[in-house]
């Protein structure tokens, strides 16, 4: 499905943020780096309010109406992760991370003229998803 407005790409990455969030938990109920892995789903909370109050900033419902993305729905559908070991499950979080690090890139290049305190707001998240990604792997690899 492609998603042409703010609002249709906002309810995605609403959607997908809180899938993710539950994600970690799980994950961190496997026993290693619980604390770590529930800090990152506090965060993947925040960065929807984060979206969404730029958003409710910046739109009105007549400029809604306009098309400032084209993004395929489809290319960001995520899995939970299957892996029932720390190790594998911590793999299947690298590519959601990274899945999601490349839909707020998108979005954040798409918005930029339109709608660019939006934009700046993907940006800020997909930086922090990079981050994120890198402490990932330290995980994986400890």
């Amino acid at each position: 499905m492609k998603l042409h407005t703010a609002s249709e790409v906002v309810s995605l990455t609403r959607l997908l943020e809180n899938e993710i969030a539950v994600f970690y938990e799980q994950t961190g109920r496997l026993g290693k780096n619980e604390e770590v892995l529930r800090g990152f789903a506090r965060e993947n909370r925040r960065y929807v309010l984060q979206v969404q109050q730029a958003y409710n900033n910046v739109i009105s419902d007549a400029f809604e109406g306009g098309f400032a993305f084209d993004i395929e729905a489809d290319e960001f559908k995520i899995a939970p992760p299957k892996g029932i070991s720390f190790s594998d499950a911590i793999g299947d979080l690298i590519s959601v991370e990274e899945k999601m690090e490349l839909l707020y890139t998108v979005a954040a290049e798409q918005a930029r003229s339109l709608l660019p305190d939006v934009s700046r707001a993907f940006s800020a998240i997909a930086r922090k998803r990079q981050a994120r990604i890198e402490r990932l792997r330290e995980m994986e690899n400890s």
